[in-house]
C-alpha cells in the first residue's frame, strides 16, 4: 500500500472522527478524548491495510471510510479493555 502526504492526511481525519465515534459506541472502554482520539487513528490505519486484504469493502467515499476505521477502533477497544483488565466485553 502507498501512503501518499493526501491519504495520510484522510486517515488522520477520518481516524480522530472514528475515535470519538468508537468512544461513543463502546462505553465503559474508552480511555479519554485524547485516549480515544489516538485509539481511532490506530484503528484507521488497521482498518485501511487489513480490510482490503480480507476482501471487506463498505464501499467508496469518506462515510464508508469512517465506518471501517471506526470499526477497527471498537475491535482495538475491545481488546485494549481485555488486555488493560478493566473487566468483561459487557
Amino acid at each position: 500500500m502507498n501512503l501518499s502526504g493526501e491519504s495520510l492526511l484522510v486517515i488522520l481525519i477520518v481516524g480522530i472522527v472514528a475515535g470519538w465515534l468508537a468512544g461513543q459506541i463502546v462505553r465503559g472502554a474508552g480511555f479519554g478524548l485524547i485516549g480515544d482520539l489516538v485509539v481511532g487513528v490506530i484503528g484507521a490505519f488497521v482498518a485501511s491495510l487489513l480490510f482490503p486484504r480480507l476482501g471487506f469493502h463498505l464501499g467508496t467515499g469518506v462515510v464508508s471510510e469512517i465506518i471501517s476505521a471506526a470499526i477497527g477502533a471498537i475491535v482495538l477497544l475491545l481488546i485494549l479493555r481485555l488486555v488493560s483488565g478493566r473487566g468483561r466485553l459487557a
